[in-house]
């Protein structure tokens, strides 16, 4: 395989962090209603309209030494993320709406506040997407690219992305992808290997979704690249090589927002409780683009097995077969388009506990899948950046510290996903004490009573 040229900071010193100077361009596949809100809402906190409610790297903070020393200082002071004034913007649609036409679609935002930032949100106007119809069955827009195979598409994909570099005259760049999920795929010969896949490339291979073509590119110029869908996208080994030998970090998959999110909330409360669970149903009502793509066959297929991992990682039957050894676990997704994103999830949990005596849960969220989905966003482009800076953790490849956002979170190869939110939280905590040469947290707590 021909050397590319690495692109980005690479001449710091094993255990530094380059500074985070000059424009850091955010590139997004798929210009929709999480998309939409997340620009909108980072140029609506720059101007002072409101607060990043959700976001962990703007508004959370780092607990560093023992608990008398009182030192917890804002995670965006402790380690160096870009500010959100650096950050500029383009991405692809297969629409042709800018962002305000499309915020204004999509109906997550008031009005009024979309009206304060048209001016900035006007001028982002979507690139021609790459997309094939047989991947997302409900969609279909004018504003796509052409190209002879598969191969071209991406070298298309290349040419925006050193167009966006030069135009914008951002310093480094991300790739996040806040696209449709697309149609279920299993990985096979094609992923294996760069060889492999650049061939399937050249001869429009089916298993080659157009997420992976907008991962292909980003990686072979160096682009951190964050999977917001299902998608197999990122998670299979061509993309794992390429990462690690293009020094360009890679995670995902599928942002953990409503009813995911409360059960790795409550899931781990009943495993650390040894309360035992019979079932779990969970239905979800949603109307926006999301809710279409999703009712076809093939997308939902791919959103199901994302969710329905979450459990058996979590409550690890093979150790508590008494507990949660014959779990019924259903999840339902229906597309109503009266409730547009204002998503409802509904789960019916039943639970025993004590000589077995059984009880039930009833959750009833009603929550907004774009408001959850967009500080995931800004989070993950801002540590993904970081990860890039890091002599230690931009050459590894998977950012396994990021699973806190992720409902299918990468790992290496033969590892299994972690998927207790508060563990999570932890590690990603963890890393970020690790970078900077503070001492692990553990709570263990003894020292206090010598």
């Amino acid at each position: 395989m021909p050397t590319t040229k690495k692109q980005g900071n690479t001449n710091t010193a094993k255990g530094e962090i380059a500074p985070a100077k000059g424009k850091l361009g955010i590139m997004i596949p798929g210009m929709g209603a999480v998309a939409t809100t997340f620009v909108a809402g980072v140029e609506a906190v720059r101007k002072g309209i409101s607060s990043p409610i959700g976001s962990l790297t703007q508004m959370g903070t780092i607990r560093l030494g023992k608990r008398t020393e009182g030192r917890f200082p804002k995670i965006n002071e402790f380690v160096p993320l870009a500010g959100l004034n650096d950050l500029v913007f383009t991405g692809w649609d297969i629409f042709e709406d800018n962002m305000y036409s499309a915020a204004r679609n999509a109906g997550v935002l008031e009005v009024s506040l979309l009206d304060q930032v048209k001016p900035f949100l006007s001028k982002i106007k979507p690139r021609k997407a790459v997309f094939d119809n047989n991947y997302v069955k409900r969609l279909d827009g004018p504003n796509v690219k052409k190209g002879k195979n598969k191969m071209e598409l991406a070298e298309q994909l290349r040419d925006d992305i050193r167009d966006f570099r030069k135009s914008s005259g951002a310093d480094r760049l991300v790739m996040i992808w806040c696209a449709s999920t697309e149609t279920f795929i299993e990985a096979g010969p094609v992923h294996q290997s760069v060889t492999a896949f650049e061939k399937g490339l050249r001869a429009n291979h089916e298993n080659i979704a157009p997420s992976m073509i907008y991962a292909y590119a980003a990686l072979k110029e160096g682009v951190p690249f964050a999977n917001g869908a299902p998608n197999l996208t990122v998670d299979i080994p061509v993309m794992h090589d390429l990462s690690k030998q293009m020094e360009a970090p890679i995670c995902g998959k599928d942002y953990k927002t409503g009813q995911t999110l409360i059960k790795t909330i409550l899931a781990p409360g009943f495993k650390a409780r040894m309360i035992g669970l019979n079932g779990w149903f969970s239905t979800n009502i949603l109307g926006n683009r999301d809710g279409e793509v999703l009712d076809d066959p093939g997308s939902f297929k791919t959103k199901e097995e994302s969710k329905l991992s979450v459990l058996e990682h979590i409550l690890q039957p093979e150790l508590y077969p008494e507990l949660y050894g014959n779990i019924c676990h259903k999840v339902r997704i229906n597309y109503y388009p009266p409730r547009g994103d204002n998503k409802e999830g509904w789960d019916n949990i039943d639970i025993f506990g004590w000589l077995g005596y059984p009880m039930q849960i009833k959750v009833d969220f009603l929550c907004r899948d774009s408001i959850l989905a967009a500080p995931i966003v800004l989070d993950l482009v801002l540590f993904l950046d970081l990860a890039k800076r890091s002599s230690e953790l931009r050459g590894i490849g998977i950012q396994e510290w990021l699973s806190f956002y992720f409902k299918s979170p990468m790992t290496a190869p033969g590892l299994y996903p972690e998927h207790d939110l508060f563990i999570q939280s932890m590690k990603l905590k963890n890393t970020l004490r690790h970078l900077k040469g503070e001492e692990m947290i553990t709570h263990l707590g003894l020292e206090y009573y010598d």
